[in-house]
């Protein structure tokens, strides 16, 4: 599986299925029903968004992602 998988074509993925999470249309929800799904969104696309601003390394057939966390 090691030969035929590419980190950088994950990592890219990962930054396309963030603006899918951003660009989501609101469901017709009301209540508290929106608001769980907001928070879930918005998760979403905070994990997906790290992880596609991830640099990847793949030695030895271990996929190693680096996310630098610290503030700008």
């Amino acid at each position: 599986m090691a030969d035929e998988f590419d980190p950088d074509e994950m990592i890219q993925r990962f930054r396309e299925r963030a603006q899918a999470v951003r660009n989501r249309p609101l469901p017709p929800v009301a209540g508290p029903d929106k608001k769980r799904f907001l928070e879930r969104a918005q998760v979403d696309f905070m994990d997906f968004a790290m992880i596609g601003d991830a640099t990847a390394t793949l030695e030895d057939g271990i996929l190693t992602l680096r996310v630098d966390l610290r503030k700008a």
